[in-house]
């Protein structure tokens, strides 16, 4: 905390300034059971999965954290034959975040990996996506963020 009292930016938050990105700054840990903000559903945080194909390597999807992501449809999207989520051990070492903190635009500014966001972002103009910290996150716009990054919308989930 800084004098002021306000959190100190992560990084995301500080490459979304540089890149003058509008979003809005959110304690919410998407781990844990919690009470969220007024406005705020479940269905509008997205977690950021990792995840590895059998022809192209690691590969991201991004569904609603209320969803589960379909492995069968991000291989074949992908041209994988099949995907599986890269084991906690490992998560670190290849997106460079730990559980809880994956997040499209830091893993983007390392890795060149193929970025899918489930196409339900879409409807829903705005998405929350971690900020890289466990307990903080980001709600941007879902066009936005997919720009940014590269991703591509796709019916992801199961």
């Amino acid at each position: 905390m800084t004098k002021k009292g306000k959190l100190k930016k992560t990084l995301v938050e500080q490459i979304l300034d540089k890149a003058a990105i509008p979003y809005d700054s959110l304690a919410i840990n998407a781990l844990q059971e919690q009470e969220l903000p007024d406005q705020i559903q479940r269905s509008d945080i997205f977690k950021t999965l990792a995840l590895v194909g059998d022809k192209t390597g690691p590969i991201i999807g991004i569904v609603p954290i209320t969803e589960h992501l379909s492995e069968k449809k991000l291989a074949k999207l992908s041209g994988n034959k099949k995907v599986s989520m890269i084991p906690q051990k490992d998560l670190q070492k290849t997106t460079g975040y730990i559980h809880g903190a994956n997040n499209p635009i830091g893993i983007r500014q390392k890795h060149t990996f193929p970025i899918y966001i489930d196409s339900t972002a879409l409807v829903q103009d705005q998405v929350i996506v971690s900020a890289g910290e466990v307990g903080r996150s980001v709600r941007i716009n879902s066009q936005a963020l997919a720009d940014f990054v590269g991703a591509a919308f796709a019916d992801i989930k199961e």
